[in-house]
């Protein structure tokens, strides 16, 4: 079985992480399982960066098509709010694409944005071999926003965009939405949802609605993340032994939906718990309430490393306002570290209240404080729970797990499947990726 992957990158953000993480799970299972990606950020071979074409009409075509795009969206760069989520085009200045397609009997998509044009993927000859698609987020099935914020109109044909401060019906997230709807006109696609809430939101949208959806969650390796000594990781990153940990992970704390600020106003008022300590992980800025006394200790990409830091922490907390699934989530309880969360998206798959951790209600700050100063204060609890949280990962969430239930949804779809396996060109190996388009 040949599986081939496509996403925008093999490292860095959690939506990311996980497409390796399956390609990796899947080789441990003898899978022939290749990557193609914009950005290449790991040393693995199998994985492919994308080789723009050479020749001064191959960087016109890929000009000309970046323009387009950057022009469309600049006309909304006045009416956008702020603290907006990523906004990503169906389309591509990446032309040659699917020519560098490697033979495959089956394509897997993940987070895809600013990468492949659906028009071109879909309707090439790679586009009659089954083609699955995990959710990263909600990218896929709206007009352009990865998180709908709310806003719902997904579930019709977007418009009037509330992400890009318009009230024009016809607006880009429409356009955006006509192009991607005759894209998947007389296509069939499997959808797999990491979590139940994106699966749900998905059968709910118009675009994915009446295509099949499966639920498998992310996974991760058990073996990287997992239990440390608490007292050597406390000294290896400089925490005080004594001190009562909450701990925080993101690609960004600068981002609105992840709930930094929701923490960060929560931890300050926790004041009857002594020597309370906010470490975070993760780039970017936010503004601190008085009194939080804060350990940033920056990105952090070493998996190994970022378990040693789930073992020094007391609890785990992720406020995100939405999130289709939670990376971070399992990486805390595959390492004995129970979890705080906002009731939102997918978090509750994963934190159950009395086996692994403690819910709060979505973007209620005092429920959440409410929630950690449980968590805090009860030892015993969080004693009990953290083989619960190892033993509920190993089983739940680990590499073979889960890779071995994409492998029965691929053998599944290929017995479906009556098209021959038409897949022409070949990669270099040695290729880099290209810098980002502009817009």
């Amino acid at each position: 079985m040949r599986v081939l992957h496509l996403s925008t990158a093999d490292s860095g953000g959690g939506a990311f992480r996980a497409a390796f993480r399956l390609h990796t799970g899947l080789r441990r299972l003898g899978v022939d399982s290749k990557m193609l990606v914009l950005k290449k950020g790991t040393s693995d071979e199998r994985v492919f960066a994308y080789k723009p074409l050479p020749g001064l009409l191959a960087r016109w075509q890929r000009n000309r098509e970046a323009g387009k795009i950057w022009r469309d969206y600049e006309k909304y760069r006045t009416t956008i709010p702020l603290d907006v989520e990523p906004f990503s085009d169906d389309r591509s200045p990446y032309v040659g694409l699917t020519e560098q397609v490697p033979e495959c009997d089956l394509i897997n998509l993940h987070w895809i944005g600013g990468f492949l044009d659906w028009r071109d993927l879909l309707s090439s000859s790679h586009g009659r071999v089954p083609i699955v698609w995990r959710l990263a987020d909600m990218g896929a099935f709206t007009g352009g926003c990865h998180y709908d914020q709310g806003c719902g109109r997904f579930a019709d044909k977007c418009g009037a965009c509330p992400q890009l401060g318009s009230q024009d019906d016809n607006d880009l997230s429409r356009q955006i939405w006509l192009r991607k709807r005759r894209s998947l006109d007389d296509r069939g696609i499997q959808i797999v949802g990491p979590s139940h809430w994106i699966a749900n939101e998905a059968k709910r949208s118009s675009l994915f609605g009446s295509l099949p959806i499966s639920v498998i969650p992310n996974s991760l390796d058990v073996g990287e993340f997992a239990p440390r000594d608490k007292n050597f990781c406390r000294d290896l990153w400089s925490i005080p032994r004594n001190a009562k940990v909450v701990l925080f992970a993101s690609e960004s704390l600068a981002n609105v939906r992840k709930g930094f600020k929701h923490l960060a106003d929560a931890v300050a008022g926790l004041g009857q718990i002594d020597n309370l300590l906010l470490v975070s992980v993760g780039g970017g800025k936010c503004a601190l309430p008085p009194g939080v006394n804060h350990l940033p200790l920056g990105k952090v990409n070493n998996d190994r490393m970022l378990s040693t830091i789930y073992s020094a922490a007391d609890v785990f907390v992720i406020p995100s306002l939405q999130e289709s699934f939670g990376q971070t989530v399992i990486e805390s309880l595959a390492c004995g570290t129970p979890v705080v969360g906002f009731a939102s998206g997918g978090i509750p798959d994963m934190v159950r209240p009395g086996q692994t951790g403690w819910l709060a209600t979505t973007g209620d700050t005092k429920s959440l404080r409410d929630a950690i100063f449980s968590a805090l204060s009860d030892d015993g609890a969080r004693s009990a729970m953290a083989a619960n949280c190892r033993r509920i990962a190993v089983d739940e969430y680990s590499m073979d797990v889960q890779s071995a239930a994409y492998v029965k949804l691929y053998e599944t779809l290929l017995k479906r499947s009556v098209s021959p396996v038409l897949a022409p060109g070949h990669l270099n190996p040695s290729q880099d990726a290209p810098p980002q388009a502009a817009g």
